[in-house]
Parts: structure tokens; C-alpha cells; sequence
């Protein structure tokens, strides 16, 4: 039996998650739960699981959820309260996997404490990723630590990989990688119509039950440029070799194209249950909760390129990795606060590319080298690098609502 710390337990993948931990009770036991400020569903949680730690981020939040435990019939739950709990639970002894479901730059530090400490790790934060990139790869190669993605496409793309695959490595029988993209609500929304796009519209997603904010990357696309990102390090392949492709059914979840002409496809319904399953499973596998693929149900697939005029954020995060650096950091700080601005009804939906890329134009190379010289003081090299990285993304979370109120 496998311990498992699910840093996000309350958001839809962590839901998700323990839906397959409860069909598979004798594989694994919750160790530790986390939520940010969702203490009645984590309480909830705690109730059914009977977990050793549960996090509450949000410390207003804590003495709530304290106090709901001291009336409850829970007992021997250690609570903590505040991020740094995040990395203390990723780090415990008795945690064996670690599901990285935390949305957004507060996953990057626990996830990365889990790797330092050649923890498995079930990799849903995309954005840990993209904000650190060779940092983190660098620390699972050192630490032995598991790599396994969750993301439905780069898992997809893991399986499809050659057999004995390691995350990290590059393939070179592949000749290229089809990433797959639903489309989001607005496909077909002629583009003069987006700027009067609502919140409400743009998290009403056709296909997949996901959060407010990767809602709206998947609305703007923006979900799949920090995939393409994601892939070009997890698969060690240049952006060129990745074609997204958009697929309105969502059946084919990503495709691998060989030098032999061979393309292999993974296919199944749209539930994150099913590349969850293959994560915590592997290398076996195990039943998921999902109702197996009717293809004569389907009976049709389509698939066509991008517009990049109604999708500019796919052209953001592609110039955001071929240009390197701490770009990345900036393209996903800057869509952080765009996105929480527009969830707001701050900006309008149109301005979401415009504050990035603005705060992209601002990141000049002057720009790093005086953040950069600010954290020089640290005699590690990874320390200082990965303290660029967090002065990088809170100068450019910054920047971008100062760009905003300016506009």
C-alpha cells in the first residue's frame, strides 16, 4: 500500500483523485489532504478518508476548520495552516505519491520539495513546470524522483511513447507530437464577438468539468500553450516538433508520430479519472470509474489548425519557450492576474493576450539582469536560480496590473 498526499485535494482533480483512491483501498491511503479556503468539502473529506495531516492554505480559514474537527468524530488529524504546511506534508516520510493538483505558481514550491525528495510525483500543476522548467527537471533527474503527468494530453503523449520511456529523455524514433486541443466555448465565435465575452461564458466548458481559471486558459487557449511549454520539457523535444491540433470531440487526448510514419493514438472519454488511473497504477493498470469508449457512438472525428487570430495566447506561450529564459515565468505570471482580473470583470476578455503581452515586451534582458543581481547573494547555483525565478514572477504579477490600471 502506497501512502499519498493530494496537494489540491478539493479542486476537480483532487476530487478526482480520491475518487479512484476509493476504488482502490487496498493501493493506496490517504496520508495528507490540502485546500486553500474550501474547508467544508475538505472536512468532508477528512470525514471519509481519515487522512494523518490536512492543510488548510488560508490561515483566516484554519481556526474554522479547527474547530468543525473538534465536533466532528475525526480523530488523531494533525492540522496546519499556511503554504509552508504545502511543502511540509510533500516532504513527510509516509508520503510515497504525491498528486500535484494545486492551480497556478503555489504549486511550484511544494511540488518541487516533493521532488527533492525523490517522492513520485503525479504531476497536474502545469504551471510548476512552466515556471521552472530546467530547475525541475534537474532536481527529479538528481533525486530519482518519478515523473508521471496527469494532464490528459501529456499522459496521453506517455503512452504513446516508446516502451520503457522515461520522463525527460529525448526519443528519437519520434518524429513529432500531435497535441490535441477541444477548442474550448468559443471555436466557431466569430473573433469581432470575444471582446464582449462574459465569465460565465467563458468557464462553460463543452467538454471537461475543470476550475474558474483553467476554464478560461482553455477558452483563451492559453491552457494549451502552457502544455506546449510543458511538453517541450517533460518530452525533451523542440516546439517546432509539437503541432497542436484542435479535436472538438475530445476522444483523441494526443498522438505521437514516429519516423516510420506510424502515428499512435490515445483515445477514451473525456474524465480525468482515466490518466489519473494510469499515473497511480503504473506500471499496471487499474479500473478508473470511467465507462469504456463507444466508437460507433462517436462515428465521426474531427480535426483542424488553430487560428491563432482568434488564439493569440497559443502564439504568446510558443514565443514565450523559443525565446527561453524566464519568459515562460512571465507569460504564466502575467496570465494569472490577467485571468483572475477578468474572472473580476475587470478587463474584458480580449485583454487577457494584451496584458501579456505587454508584460512580455517589458521583460527586456536589462530587466533580468537587475532581478537577477538581486538574488546573486545565494552561493548555490539552483537556490539563486530558482530565486530568479519567483523575484521574475512577482515583478512581472506586478507589472501587469500596472499595465491594467494604466488601461
Amino acid at each position: 500500500m502506497k501512502g499519498i498526499c493530494i496537494l489540491g485535494s478539493t479542486g476537480s482533480i483532487g476530487v478526482s483523485t480520491l475518487d479512484v483512491v476509493a476504488r482502490h483501498p487496498d493501493h493506496y491511503k490517504v496520508i495528507a489532504l490540502t485546500a486553500n479556503t474550501n474547508i467544508d468539502v475538505l472536512f468532508e473529506q477528512c470525514q471519509r478518508f481519515q487522512p494523518e495531516y490536512a492543510v488548510v492554505v488560508d490561515e483566516t480559514k484554519a481556526p474554522l476548520f479547527i474547530e468543525k474537527i473538534k465536533n466532528s468524530n475525526i480523530k488523531n488529524l494533525t492540522i496546519l495552516s499556511g503554504s509552508q504546511a504545502l511543502e511540509e506534508v510533500a516532504r513527510l516520510e509516509t508520503v510515497d505519491s504525491v498528486m500535484a493538483a494545486i492551480v497556478g505558481a503555489a504549486g511550484l514550491l511544494p511540488t518541487l520539495a516533493a521532488a527533492k525528495m525523490g517522492k513520485t510525483i503525479l504531476l497536474a500543476n502545469k504551471e510548476a513546470l512552466v515556471m521552472s522548467g530546467d530547475i525541475f527537471m534537474q532536481t527529479v533527474e538528481k533525486s530519482g524522483a518519478t515523473l508521471l503527468p496527469i494532464d490528459s494530453e501529456h499522459n496521453a503523449i506517455f503512452q504513446c511513447m516508446p516502451a520503457h520511456y522515461k520522463i525527460g529523455n529525448k526519443a528519437p524514433s519520434v518524429r513529432r507530437i500531435l497535441l490535441t486541443a477541444s477548442g474550448g466555448p468559443f471555436r466557431e465565435t466569430p473573433v469581432e464577438e470575444l471582446v464582449h465575452v462574459t465569465p460565465d461564458q467563458a468557464v462553460a466548458h463543452p467538454k471537461w468539468d475543470m476550475g474558474r481559471k483553467i476554464s478560461v486558459d482553455s477558452a483563451t487557449m492559453m491552457n494549451k500553450g502552457l502544455e506546449l511549454i510543458e511538453a517541450c520539457l517533460l518530452f525533451n523535444i523542440a516546439p517546432d516538433a509539437i503541432q497542436v491540433v484542435i479535436h472538438k470531440q475530445s476522444i483523441i487526448h494526443s498522438m505521437v508520430d514516429y519516423v516510420d510514419g506510424s502515428v499512435l493514438a490515445q483515445m477514451g472519454n473525456p474524465d480525468m479519472r482515466i490518466p489519473i488511473a494510469h499515473a497511480m497504477a503504473y506500471p499496471e493498470r487499474f479500473d478508473s470509474g470511467v465507462s469504456h469508449l463507444d466508437i460507433f457512438e462517436i462515428a465521426q472525428m474531427d480535426f483542424e489548425k488553430p487560428n491563432l487570430e482568434r488564439f493569440p495566447c497559443l502564439r504568446l506561450a510558443k514565443e514565450a519557450i523559443e525565446t527561453g529564459g524566464v519568459m515562460p515565468t512571465v507569460l504564466n505570471a502575467a496570465n494569472e492576474i490577467a485571468v483572475e482580473a477578468f474572472l473580476n470583470e475587470q478587463i474584458k476578455f480580449t485583454d487577457i493576450a494584451v496584458l501579456i503581452e505587454k508584460t512580455m515586451l517589458y521583460f527586456t534582458q536589462e530587466i533580468v539582469d537587475n532581478l537577477t543581481h538581486v538574488v546573486q547573494n545565494f552561493t548555490d547555483e539552483q537556490s539563486s536560480a530558482l530565486n530568479l525565478i519567483l523575484a521574475v514572477d512577482a515583478h512581472a504579477r506586478v507589472e501587469t496590473k500596472t499595465f491594467m490600471e494604466a488601461s
